[in-house]
């Protein structure tokens, strides 16, 4: 497909709107007037909070929301002049992925749970490129390398499951860049991504861009990503575009109220205190959790054993009742892991490993789920672990049926509508389904359905990773609020250290499966012992030093 080339921007959006059909209530307007045009080599952000129209926008791009349920009333989109809105299926084939690429928000729901890391890849390298097996396998390598993933070239047969949050989204980043696309849309590039590894994907998006001289559409709640990598920022506000312009433009001198109050949004403040004589609710001994490395066949036959690769070494911590733990590192350091062996949903090994006294090492699966309503986990990536079945009515309500089977449907409906409100979500969205939300609403839905059973511990993984700075506020002065009146007790797992530090009284630094400093959370801030703890408190600061645009 030939497309004219001459006097038209590389993408212009004219006059977009988008609407999504609801049963029995009225449409809903999700998008409405968005217009902006990217030119080659330049970068356009666009921010605003979960639900602002950001995502939809860009997925109208690429013909990707769902059909019939979505439709665009009026507007237009063209690629070099070339409308793409409405357009055929085969059409809009020969553009995604080679013209036009996206790297998307979650990507453990976008990878194929079925397809090695290989195949993920190398795929749009065989279907646009015709890529042999040799030549996509020495590609996927390439890749691999250029998206700081080198130890991925060992794992070529491993399944999206078996990698961490920030590994999958490396992943999916070196798939949008396989064919080199014109375009390169950005759906929250570095939101799994720890401190150290943001500052690089930056740099790398940043060279490759430069490279191949790619248009890059960037959606980010990270004001300081925005400020250090984007030309323009387009400020999006209930499906609305409420301020464009050149990025320290937008940022030193925001006009739009609603701008000025993203900018203003920054975590900030301190845990509420813990008494000296709480008791210690959960305590855990020298954990250890490995892994059998896959052999191959020939290994098999030589009666050789599998190699064991060991995710967490010699952990051993306390929470006391009321106590907020945080967990940091980089990706693949064993954060996640050591929480899923803490609440019995990992096999592991430990010397120890009590809940308020009772061991839960000895227990089996059924004489442990009684003790589940207490020990609760809100996962990494809120789609993933919502069922697209269920309404989120069901979803919230599904603990209750287990623990509580004597409460009747009207009481269980009236909880939920509590726990909806509690955690900022209109309860009469509650027949809604998983896919009808944004990602910071479904984080939302994540939390609810896990306080609804009022536990004595959260294990929290990365709940604010998905939200923009003034939703991550609210959210961590809600659980602040939660935590004062029930007396709950958090293990924080995260790599935003400005929520850490806001959240939690004392933390773990790990490093590769080891816990290598710990202590209370301001004494490790400002006296971190470690030289990778100081690294990534550094990358931390420096990050945020991007915002202040001073010259």
């Amino acid at each position: 497909m030939n497309f004219p080339t001459q006097q038209f921007p590389l993408l212009k959006v004219s006059n977009l709107g988008v609407v999504f059909k609801q049963q029995n209530q009225p449409d809903f307007v999700a998008a409405q007037e968005v217009s902006f045009q990217l030119e080659r080599g330049q970068t356009l952000a666009l921010v605003g909070e979960s639900g602002s129209g950001k995502s939809v926008t860009a997925l109208s791009i690429l013909g990707l929301l769902p059909y019939p349920q979505a439709n665009h009333p009026n507007g237009s989109i063209t690629f070099k002049g070339q409308e793409l809105l409405n357009q055929s299926e085969d059409l809009l084939r020969t553009i995604r992925g080679r013209k036009i690429a996206m790297v998307f928000q979650e990507p453990m729901t976008a990878l194929n749970p079925l397809h090695t890391l290989e195949k993920q890849i190398g795929e749009s390298l065989q279907v646009h490129l015709g890529f042999t097996p040799k030549q996509t396998r020495q590609r996927v390598i390439e890749l691999l390398k250029l998206v700081g993933f080198p130890e991925g070239v060992d794992r070529l047969n491993a399944y999206p499951h078996q990698l961490s949050g920030g590994q999958r989204q490396r992943v999916m980043i070196a798939m949008a860049l396989a064919c080199e696309p014109e375009i390169l849309i950005a759906d929250e590039p570095t939101t799994a991504l720890d401190v150290t590894i943001q500052a690089g994907i930056i740099r790398l998006i940043q060279s490759l861009q430069k490279r191949f001289d790619m248009g890059l559409l960037l959606i980010s709640h990270d004001l300081a990503m925005v400020a250090k990598i984007a030309d323009h920022v387009a400020v999006m506000q209930a499906g609305k575009i409420v301020e464009h312009g050149p990025t320290q433009q937008v940022l030193r001198s925001p006009a739009h109220p609603y701008t000025q109050h993203l900018i203003a949004a920054e975590p900030h403040g301190h845990p509420h205190p813990v008494s000296e004589n709480a008791p210690i609710i959960l305590q855990a001994n020298d954990v250890h959790v490995s892994f059998s490395k896959a052999g191959t066949f020939w290994d098999s036959l030589k009666g050789k054993k599998p190699e064991q690769v060991y995710a967490v070494q010699d952990v051993s911590l306390r929470l006391k009742q009321g106590e907020t733990l945080g967990i940091v590192g980089e990706s693949g350091s064993g954060k996640s892991t050591l929480a899923y062996a803490l609440l019995r949903l990992q096999t592991c090994q430990a010397s120890c490993l009590k809940f308020e006294g009772q061991s839960l090492l000895t227990l089996s699966a059924r004489q442990m789920r009684p003790w589940r309503q207490y020990l609760q986990i809100i996962f990494q990536d809120p789609f993933g672990s919502l069922n697209p079945r269920l309404s989120i009515a069901q979803t919230i309500a599904e603990g209750l049926t287990v623990h509580h089977p004597s409460l009747t449907p009207a009481q269980i409906d009236e909880k939920v509508c509590k726990t909806m409100v509690e955690v900022g979500l209109n309860p009469d969205w509650r027949h809604r389904y998983p896919h009808e939300f944004s990602g910071g609403q479904r984080q939302r839905v994540a939390i609810a359905r896990a306080l609804i059973l009022k536990p004595k511990v959260l294990v929290l993984d990365e709940p604010t990773s998905a939200l923009d700075r003034s939703i991550q506020a609210e959210v961590i002065h809600l659980l602040k609020d939660l935590q004062k009146r029930y007396n709950l007790s958090y293990l924080f797992i995260s790599h935003d250290l400005k929520v850490v530090r806001s959240l939690s009284h004392r933390m773990l630094v790990m490093q590769a499966g080891r816990v290598i400093e710990e202590g209370l959370t301001e004494q490790v801030f400002t006296s971190p012992q470690n030289d990778y703890t100081k690294r990534l408190i550094e990358s931390a600061f420096r990050l945020d030093e991007w915002v202040h645009l001073e010259d």
